[in-house]
């Protein structure tokens, strides 16, 4: 039987699978939502099937869709992977990765890995999208990013959630402060100041508020901020005292902030690769994911945790 479609023709399918909107998908691939549809109307017409059910707002795969749409996406994986073996990835190939990630982990980690891969593969791009813990899950849901690095992801349905590394939440002051000069604090040494916290609408908050809900006298905030990042810099101001992932926290170096460890309880958070179940990375995006992978199997990760904790 003849061939009345071409690469072209399942590329456009796979982008209307992944996304249930044809507009979204034709952007994607970089044509006019009427050539789009062409294009899949001229794949169902070869094979003589229906893949789509088309509403005015939405379109969904059929059952013969569905089973098309793994098949395709293994084998267009495939032809990617093998391509990049025949250039070789970063001498001859340009492409391009996007990483969501929560803030805190750009400083200590994530730009050692991209120093390393960019090393080893110089033509490929990295896009990095820096937000709050719920907009980096929120972006790999809905496939805005090839894969994310966060603290909450571990329960989400349809989300695969890889552990890096550990850290506590330790005071943030200023060097002056009275709590700089004890060795570790409780959450009731912090009540006793001027308490600084991120919004309710913060995962690090809900993650807080979920740890402290028994825990007697425990500081309330008198001030808030959306960011970890603005926080420091109103405790630097000298406004207060916060509780911040030890992460968020610059080096021992800095001239006026210094991190307490917290106890009583000891609050932690996990730090983990997140990606959608059941879809397979590009080879490029792959190679980064690994990257990180092989960063935990050789402990920088967890001496950059402890170092700051």
């Amino acid at each position: 039987m003849a061939v009345n479609f071409d690469l072209h023709d399942l590329i456009a399918f796979r982008a209307a699978a992944e996304l249930s909107n044809f507009r979204k998908a034709a952007e994607a691939v970089h044509i006019s939502q009427p050539a789009f549809s062409r294009r899949i109307d001229k794949l169902e017409q070869a094979l003589g099937v229906r893949l789509f059910e088309r509403t005015t707002r939405r379109v969904t795969l059929t059952a013969v869709g569905r089973d098309f749409a793994r098949g395709v996406g293994a084998m267009l994986d495939d032809l990617d992977a093998m391509l990049l073996t025949v250039r070789g990835v970063g001498t001859a190939r340009m492409g391009e990765v996007s990483v969501a990630c929560v803030p805190s982990t750009v400083y200590y980690f994530l730009s050692d890995v991209i120093l390393r891969y960019r090393e080893r593969y110089p033509k490929l791009r990295v896009k990095v999208f820096d937000a709050s813990a719920n907009e980096v899950l929120a972006a790999v849901a809905r496939g805005e990013a090839d894969f994310g690095v966060n603290f909450i992801g571990s329960s989400e349905p349809g989300i695969e959630f890889r552990p890096l590394l550990e850290e506590r939440f330790v005071a943030a002051c200023r060097r002056d402060h009275p709590l700089a000069k004890l060795r570790k604090a409780t959450w009731r040494d912090l009540a006793a100041h001027d308490f600084m916290s991120v919004a309710k609408s913060s995962g690090n908050r809900l993650l807080l508020d979920q740890a402290l809900a028994h825990v007697q006298g425990r500081p309330q905030p008198i001030y808030e901020a959306q960011h970890v990042t603005t926080l420091l810099g109103l405790v630097e101001a000298g406004l207060g005292v916060a509780a911040v992932p030890s992460l968020a926290m610059p080096g021992p170096k800095h001239p006026l902030l210094v991190s307490v460890p917290l106890s009583d309880p000891v609050v932690t958070r996990r730090i983990g690769l997140i990606r959608r179940q059941g879809r397979r990375l590009s080879p490029e995006a792959q190679q980064l994911y690994d990257f990180f992978v092989a960063m935990k199997k050789s402990s920088r990760l967890r001496a950059a945790a402890v170092k700051r904790a």
